[in-house]
């Protein structure tokens, strides 16, 4: 499948918005107070075993205070312009990979960033950003060397995930011949990828997405982050023929 590489400063040009915290364009941010940057920021807890107990040390001592202006601000609301949808993997941070601020990310996640049309978690912050908060942005995002879409590419008997990870295996027979034909880490960014495209489908299904579309311009993208590169890239997605729009509100838009 044909990607677009994107860099962070890519993806950030979807806010098309001053920093919140400094009033300055997000690669302006002073290393300093710019949290996507850990080595700045909090090496001194990264040597240490304990991570939660530094953690915690950290928050106080250098976290809250980069920000005495911005938690006031935030305690009256909040207008985040994204909403991002991705995987619960430790290694995908959004809001520090994007290298925005707090405030600025509405987030769900869940094992292998799946859009299941029954889950009520997922619809229900769906609901809540596109109806409520407005956002101006969806961002669907898989990555590499994901464990639970490994886990759909295998045979073993999981429990409750074998449930959860039903629409990552029809993905699977339904692709299955070009799946096999790839290498094993091959084969996962591949799933990861269509797993990704099928999630835009659903979402675009959702009567709170259809009506934002019509209405005010919402934007849904795709993306796959590579935790080996730390690199996001553009899975596409977002386009359709206008054919294809035509039987997507004739099928799912409700009056």
């Amino acid at each position: 499948m044909a990607a677009r590489s994107m860099s962070m400063a890519s993806i950030r040009t979807l806010l098309r918005r001053p920093c919140l915290l400094t009033g300055r364009a997000v690669n302006q941010i002073p290393s300093a107070l710019n949290h996507s940057n850990p080595r700045a920021c909090h090496s001194s807890a990264a040597d240490n075993s304990n991570k939660l107990e530094t953690g915690l040390q950290y928050n106080k001592e250098n976290w809250a205070p980069a920000y005495p202006e911005r938690f006031p601000e935030l305690a009256h609301g909040q207008k985040p312009q994204i909403l991002w949808i991705g995987c619960s993997d430790s290694r995908c941070p959004e809001t520090s990979l994007l290298g925005l601020n707090p405030g600025d990310v509405f987030v769900h996640r869940n094992i292998a960033n799946i859009v299941h049309e029954a889950d009520l978690s997922s619809s229900c912050v769906i609901d809540f950003a596109v109806g409520v908060l407005k956002v101006n942005h969806i961002v669907l995002c898989g990555h590499t060397a994901c464990g639970g879409v490994n886990a759909a590419l295998g045979n073993s008997k999981l429990g409750i995930l074998d449930t959860w990870l039903l629409p990552l295996r029809k993905l699977r027979q339904e692709n299955l011949e070009a799946l096999q034909a790839l290498e094993p880490a091959h084969a996962i960014v591949k799933l990861a990828e269509l797993n990704v495209l099928d999630g835009i489908s659903k979402l675009k299904e959702k009567g709170v997405v259809i009506d934002a579309i019509e209405q005010r311009g919402l934007k849904v993208h795709g993306v796959i982050y590579d935790v080996a590169s730390g690199l996001l890239r553009d899975v596409g997605g977002g386009e359709e023929s206008q054919g294809a729009v035509k039987a997507r509100l004739a099928a799912f838009k409700i009056a």
